[in-house]
C-alpha cells in the first residue's frame, strides 16, 4: 500500500511528467489550444502508458538486454496503432483535429522513459499504476492548460467537445465569456509556453508554502 500510494503521489504531483519532469512538451504546446483536445490526446497517452507499463513488466525476463529499448518501442508501436486505428474508426472528427500527435505518442520520451525506469524493474500491478499515474499527471497539466488557452483565447470550455461525443453534445459547449472577441496569443505557440509557465511557478509556490508550514 505504501508503494502504491508513493506511486499515485509521485505520477500526480512530486514527478508530474509536464511539470516537473518538462516531457512531452510536443504534444503540451500542440495540442492545449482547447480543453477537448487536450483531454482527448492526453487520455490517448495514459491508456497506451498503462498498457505498456504492465506488458513491459510481464514480458521484461524474457526480452535480452542488448534488444530492450527496440522491443519496448515495438510494444508500445503496437499499442498506439491500436488506440490510433480506433479513433480513426470511431473518433474520426478528433482524430482529424489531433492528426500526427496520435502517431508521435510512439516516441513521446514520457512513455518509454517510464517502461524504463520502473516497468523492466518492477511487477505488472505496479507498473501498470506507475503508467497509470504518470499518464494522468500528464493528462491533468494539459487539461489545466488546455482550459486556461481555450478561457482566454475563445471565452469557452468544452469547445469541440461534440467531436468526442456526438452531436448531441454541442449544447454542452460553456460561454465563459460571453460575446468575447479572444486573445489571439493564447491559442498560438507562445501562449502555450506562457500558460505552462504559470503552472509551473503555481506548482512551486505552493510547494513553499506547504514547505514553510512544515517548517
Amino acid at each position: 500500500m505504501s508503494n502504491a500510494r508513493e506511486i499515485i503521489v509521485n505520477g500526480l504531483w512530486k514527478q508530474n511528467p509536464g511539470i516537473v519532469q518538462i516531457l512531452g512538451l510536443c504534444p503540451l504546446l500542440a495540442v492545449s489550444n482547447s480543453l477537448v483536445n487536450a483531454l482527448s490526446l492526453g487520455l490517448a497517452t495514459t491508456l497506451v502508458m498503462t498498457l505498456a507499463s504492465s506488458s513491459v513488466s510481464a514480458i521484461r525476463s524474457w526480452i535480452p538486454e542488448p534488444i530492450r529499448i527496440p522491443a519496448y518501442i515495438t510494444v508500445i508501436a503496437t499499442l498506439v496503432t491500436v488506440v490510433d486505428l480506433l479513433m480513426h474508426a470511431y473518433l474520426l472528427s478528433l482524430y482529424v483535429v489531433l492528426g500526427i500527435f496520435i502517431p508521435l505518442i510512439v516516441v513521446n520520451c514520457i512513455v518509454l522513459a517510464r517502461v524504463e525506469a520502473f516497468a523492466s524493474k518492477n511487477s505488472s500491478l505496479l507498473s501498470a499504476l506507475d503508467g497509470l499515474m504518470m499518464g494522468l499527471g500528464l493528462t491533468l497539466v494539459l487539461a489545466a492548460l488546455g482550459a486556461i488557452r481555450e478561457i482566454f483565447g475563445k471565452g469557452t470550455l468544452f469547445a469541440g467537445i461534440d467531436m468526442a461525443l456526438g452531436p448531441m453534445a454541442k449544447d454542452w459547449v460553456i460561454h465563459v465569456i460571453p460575446d468575447y472577441q479572444g486573445l489571439l496569443l493564447a491559442i498560438l505557440p507562445p501562449g502555450a509556453f506562457l500558460g505552462l509557465g504559470l503552472l509551473i511557478a503555481g506548482r512551486n509556490w505552493l510547494d513553499q508554502i506547504r514547505a514553510g508550514r512544515a517548517g
